[in-house]
């Protein structure tokens, strides 16, 4: 697939209202909870930066699938929580305010790892076959421009016009679930013929990723003694990776479809598995209330 409207403005723009979306959500306070939360945020982060990427390149290599596909279940491994992390964690009654700042946090923290995972990805799995690598210093740029820039936005509108921005923040929530939709579409229509195929080899590895990585949440949690709300949020925070970022890496910044795909796959599953970790904070939570301090 050539540079064209898809990859060029398309994505960039769907991850920018995505993120701007996002920013209007967050304040200075979600930030200012890193020294209150030390525990939880530094467990969270660790589980998002180091062991989800190895878990995702684990999971490639075990599974059999094609080269461009193992990487692209790498760069989906290496991308930080959305803001799908952050609603389906206040569905679940957990720590919500630790979800919104391990979200900022991580996406702060991967505008340096993506591209080193990413290039170590490419190098392993496609050896001298990849076309080229990713620039680190222009990645890292280009990832700051439609991630952090548009986050910094919208937390600069919340702060100076905070009751409309609480109001547009539904409105652009609406509009990114309609792109998100369309780029997810966009991707398996443009791989019509590869689908079945790609199903059979990145539905197993997408879902031990979603699953594995939520499990290893979990665990990590529990294994610190953190308050339950808090394992529920982490469990979700590391299971459900920014899949729109992880499209607009492969497919725009790669310029490769293939590699999109288990990020377009995973975009739909996870909401299937989010619904069953939302089940299960519930019923562990009872009526305890989600909203952090």
């Amino acid at each position: 697939m050539q540079n064209s409207f898809f990859t060029v403005l398309l994505l960039p723009l769907a991850l920018a209202i995505v993120m701007l979306g996002m920013g209007l959500s967050l304040v200075t306070d979600d930030f200012r909870r890193i020294t209150r939360y030390p525990i939880a945020v530094a467990v969270g982060t660790v589980c998002q930066t180091v062991i989800l990427p190895l878990l995702g390149a684990l999971i490639a290599v075990v599974v059999p699938m094609q080269p461009a596909i193992a990487v692209g279940l790498v760069v989906l491994a290496v991308c930080p929580g959305g803001p799908s992390s952050n609603l389906m964690t206040y569905l679940a009654r957990g720590d919500v305010a630790l979800s919104v700042t391990l979200t900022a946090v991580s996406s702060i923290v991967t505008v340096f790892t993506i591209p080193l995972f990413s290039n170590l990805a490419l190098q392993y799995f496609l050896g001298d076959n990849v076309a080229f690598a990713l620039p680190m210093g222009k990645t890292m740029l280009q990832i700051f421009l439609i991630t952090l820039l548009p986050t910094a936005i919208g937390m600069a509108i919340r702060h100076r016009y905070p009751e409309p921005s609480r109001r547009l923040e539904k409105q652009i929530s609406r509009l990114a679930v309609g792109l998100l939709a369309l780029i997810i579409a966009l991707v398996l229509v443009r791989e019509g013929s590869k689908l079945p195929g790609f199903l059979v080899q990145v539905g197993i590895g997408v879902l031990m990723l979603n699953l594995l990585s939520m499990l290893a949440g979990l665990l990590a949690g529990k294994l610190f003694r953190l308050p339950l709300a808090q394992q529920v949020c982490i469990a979700i925070e590391v299971g459900i990776q920014n899949g729109t970022l992880a499209i607009a890496i492969t497919a725009g910044l790669l310029n490769n479809p293939d590699m999109a795909v288990p990020a377009a796959v995973y975009s739909l599953l996870m909401y299937i598995t989010g619904f069953g970790a939302i089940l299960y904070g519930r019923k562990l939570l009872g009526g305890a209330s989600g909203l952090g301090s």
